[in-house]
């Protein structure tokens, strides 16, 4: 794995993300993953159970 650079959009460069930071964010995502999901406001919760309806 290499360091990420990050330039903004007139190609300067705003900063740089080491190897460790890196790796630190890959074993989180391997954890739980749902942290980092991109689209958080249509998605399920991991955690929920189905819910179960009653007939009466």
């Amino acid at each position: 794995m290499h360091e990420v650079k990050v330039y903004d959009s007139a190609g300067k460069l705003k900063k740089v993300i080491p190897i460790k930071t890196l790796n630190k964010r890959e074993d989180r995502k391997a954890e739980s993953p749902g942290l980092f999901r991109k689209n958080k406001r249509n998605s399920k919760v991991w955690a929920s159970s189905p819910k179960t309806q009653v007939k009466a």
